[in-house]
């Protein structure tokens, strides 16, 4: 690998900025944590960091959405799971924070509150005016190693994922290291043709790498499910009201342009579900009438998907397929799972949302690739250098030419 280790450092004693990603769904009505997948997978990267003192920092949600919380809840999950003392600070970067940091002792671990609630943790930087943010230049005085774990948000080129690397001895966590191994191996040997399912409400950063998988050969068919689905129909007029999303006239019309360059490769619903006074109606698209919400997929567009998966030679899905929350519309996310999960290709699913969905349906072990990163995934797979991982590499130059 061209990025260092836990296993390249000394770490008894040593202070540790650790950046995780422990955003997990949340209940928009109770605030409770619904899949704890992402804590969950932070334990393995905690249990080799056991003779240092250990500062994990983490966001949730993005200002403004439901989904945006302290971390405190996430603090009590990881104590459950350990079965040990998890400290919590309600401060990222102010003198409560610094001050917990300076009083850990060795084999403590503590949580700081949601990175966001720092502005500059909502703004993508170059890695060297990262490093000059106030973020990094307050907290990484604190710390002797920067460990970057944080697969799902390495796409993104905030502070806390970018610049503590620039001036830090710094190395990947366990499931960084685990998530590009297995990745590469799995994508020397992967066949056409290439089948990606996708879902989920970021549809802007989907649309950019949709076209990137298909010119770089890792996308035959593309299936449209979720949010990205509507903007899909709405660009081919079989949904004729909008959709209400932000900047939507740009998105339909990238989708638009999409379709026209690659007439071949889209695969849109022909029947949803809508929600209609709390009760599940199915229809067929060109039946969805002015404030229908579409909510999931119909069963005919479940089978015309299906045989497409079954033919695959690579599998790839991204995105809850609609409201999986709600039981009157998991039918469709629920379905394209069993179809990849008994598929005959290489499988790789990926998103904390479906990540909780396959343990729900008991499917994880047949699938041969898992991840809770979603667009950082997705990314990853047309063969673009995500800015976590240059970051590592070239914090791995610099530790390496001392």
């Amino acid at each position: 690998m061209k990025v260092l280790t836990l296993d390249d450092f000394d770490l008894d004693s040593k202070t540790v900025f650790l950046r995780m990603d422990m955003n997990c769904p949340i209940d928009p009505e109770t605030g409770e944590i619904l899949g704890t997948k992402r804590i969950e997978e932070a334990i393995v990267t905690l249990e080799s960091l056991k003779d240092a003192k250990v500062v994990i920092a983490s966001h949730q949600g993005r200002v403004g959405n439901n989904e945006y919380t302290g971390m405190h809840k996430h603090a009590e999950v990881l104590e459950k799971l350990m079965g040990r003392e998890i400290k919590y600070v309600e401060d990222t970067i102010g003198e409560s924070a610094q001050n917990a940091i300076k009083n850990l002792e060795k084999g403590q671990i503590l949580l700081l509150d949601n990175l966001r609630l720092c502005a500059e943790e909502n703004y993508e930087f170059t890695p060297e005016n990262a490093a000059k943010t106030i973020m990094v230049s307050r907290l990484s005085k604190l710390f002797d190693l920067c460990v970057l774990d944080s697969f799902p948000s390495a796409h993104r080129s905030h502070p806390s994922i970018v610049g503590f690397a620039q001036v830090l001895p710094s190395c990947a966590g366990r499931i960084v290291e685990r998530e590009v191994r297995n990745l590469d191996e799995m994508m020397t040997v992967a066949k056409a043709p290439h089948v990606i399912i996708l879902g989920g409400s970021k549809v802007p950063d989907r649309l950019e790498a949709i076209k990137l998988l298909i010119q770089n050969g890792r996308a035959d068919h593309v299936l449209l499910t979720g949010l990205i689905g509507n903007v899909f129909m709405r660009a081919q007029a079989r949904i004729k009201s909008p959709l209400g999303i932000k900047n939507e006239d740009e998105v339909v019309a990238k989708a638009h342009s999409l379709i026209g360059d690659y007439p071949d490769v889209f695969a849109t619903p022909v029947d949803i579900a809508i929600d209609r006074d709390g009760e599940r109606v199915e229809m067929d698209v060109r039946e969805i009438g002015k404030g229908d919400k579409i909510f999931d997929l119909g069963p005919k567009t479940v089978e015309y998907y299906s045989k497409l998966i079954s033919g695959a030679g690579t599998v790839f899905i991204s995105g809850p397929a609609g409201f999986f929350e709600k039981e009157n519309f998991r039918y469709g996310t629920s379905e394209m799972l069993n179809a990849v999960a008994n598929s005959m290709a290489t499988t790789i699913v990926s998103g904390g949302h479906l990540t909780t969905a396959l343990k729900q349906q008991g499917l994880a072990d047949k699938i041969n690739h898992i991840s809770t990163a979603g667009g950082a995934l997705v990314l990853y797979l047309t063969g673009e250098k995500l800015p976590m991982i240059k970051s590592l590499e070239d914090a791995a130059i610099k530790h390496r030419s001392k």
